[in-house]
């Protein structure tokens, strides 16, 4: 049995060693003052494009034609590889692929990235930032399709999605001399 003493020391000792944790993280600085953090570039187009929109968007165009919500989940949902059977399945997975569209977007007007033969990517270009906004557009119609669970509503942001794609790629994909002259 414990005295009422003895937990206010427990507690006294206790304060006194997580206080100095705790007023470390409390001053570290932030808001105004504090130096905003850079984005960093990693990745090229190319790399970007076949990590983060690729496989996104077939995520949406499996859903026109495979109900998002027939896909069981995998033997271990939390390491599925597959979206639609991971942890966050199903239409959720579609919805998840529209918010990673429309976010992929902000990557794509990253100063410093390069395309895949390394000259820097189109980003000032008025086609180029207005193809980017019609690609988050086009991930935000997924999103809000994929929330209603309808299949009829996901083919048809799935065809904007297309051809937000095919516009962008049309000027800077399918290009004369393949790969060495495309971004």
């Amino acid at each position: 049995m414990v005295r009422s003493g003895g937990v206010r020391w427990v507690l006294v000792v206790g304060c006194l060693l997580v206080a100095p944790v705790y007023m470390g993280f409390a001053q570290a600085p932030v808001g105004r003052g504090a130096a905003a953090q850079q984005p960093r570039v990693y990745a090229n187009m190319l790399q970007v494009m076949r990590a983060v929109l690729y496989p996104a968007s077939n995520v949406i165009f499996t859903a026109q034609s495979d109900d998002p919500a027939t896909f069981k989940p995998a033997a271990r949902p939390s390491i599925s590889s597959d979206p639609l059977t991971s942890a966050y399945g199903g239409w959720e997975a579609v919805e998840n692929s529209g918010l990673a569209l429309a976010e992929s977007a902000n990557l794509l007007i990253v100063p410093g990235r390069t395309c895949a033969n390394g000259k820097p990517a189109p980003i000032q270009n008025a086609d180029w930032q207005m193809w980017v906004q019609e690609l988050r557009e086009a991930g935000m119609a997924a999103y809000k399709a994929a929330q209603t669970k309808s299949q009829d509503a996901i083919l048809e942001a799935a065809a904007v999605v297309s051809d937000a794609c095919l516009h962008c790629h049309n000027k800077y994909r399918q290009v004369p001399g393949g790969m060495p002259n495309r971004c």
